[in-house]
């Protein structure tokens, strides 16, 4: 059976990691988390988180980086000492027309250029927003569609996958050989206009009201098998856990512990 290797991106439990970032990691690990994705330093060079998580028994996946960040040589260089194997864009607000799509696939592109100089794989991981259309095509696909894969490779938000419209395994599988990272990220409720303000029941799965509400990986509406099972077929290397903010009255911490013993109970 293959080994499924799971990783939790540390934007899900900041509010622990920012007080406690080796601690933290510490019961992530004990968690059974094969990895982290960063999404931020906690005023530590990536090179010294680095350190802690080899002392832990760790892997650093990858980095949210803005892009702005990506384009500064001394940012970039330091996650590149790390020997770190990919760094994603988080998100890019825009483009609203034409002219700043090819204005911002080359940006992308150049982003690209300046990781892989450097032995990292650029990533893009997806909102909802990016399924909006110019010119007859989603943003996100453009962007895959004009940079090369050695360029950018997705790193598809199932989450925002499903609230953009499509179906997260379909979508997963469109883009099998580019696909390493696949973010897990479940939730309940429809798409509403705070779904971004959320930062933050009942233990039940059919839970479900139109509120929506992000839910650890199991307790949503996700077919979280069925996307597992996509992103094998697509050869994903990784599946990282996001809850951008706790529910269920659990702290950030026991969400996250929920995540992987769901996972940990199939997979």
């Amino acid at each position: 059976m293959k080994k499924h290797l799971i990783a939790l991106q540390v934007y899900t439990v900041r509010d622990f990691a920012e007080h406690d970032f080796a601690g933290t990691m510490r019961k992530v690990k004990e968690m059974g988390y094969d990895g982290v994705e960063l999404a931020g330093t906690y005023d530590m060079k990536a090179v010294e988180i680095k350190k802690i998580l080899d002392e832990i028994g760790l892997e650093l996946v990858s980095a949210h980086v803005n892009l702005n960040l990506i384009e500064d040589d001394a940012v970039l260089d330091d996650f590149a000492a790390t020997g770190m194997k990919y760094i994603a864009i988080p998100w890019l607000t825009g483009p609203k027309n034409a002219e700043e799509l090819k204005s911002t696939i080359e940006r992308i592109q150049k982003a690209g250029e300046r990781c892989k100089a450097r032995g990292m794989q650029l990533l893009y991981h997806n909102h909802d927003f990016e399924f909006e259309k110019i010119d007859g095509r989603y943003i996100l696909d453009a962007y895959y569609e004009e940079i090369s894969p050695d360029l950018l490779q997705t790193e598809l938000d199932v989450c925002w996958v499903n609230v953009g419209g499509e179906k997260p395994p379909v979508y997963i599988r469109k883009y099998s050989g580019r696909a390493p990272i696949v973010h897990l990220k479940d939730f309940t409720g429809q798409k509403s206009e705070n779904m971004y303000g959320l930062i933050g029941g009942e233990e039940k799965k059919e839970d479900v009201s139109s509120k929506f509400e992000f839910r650890p990986v199991g307790y949503g509406l996700q077919d979280v098998p069925s996307i597992i099972a996509a992103g094998d077929d697509a050869g994903s290397e990784w599946f990282v856990v996001e809850q951008d903010s706790p529910t269920m009255n659990r702290t950030s911490m026991e969400c996250a512990e929920m995540s992987i013993r769901y996972l940990k109970s199939f997979l």
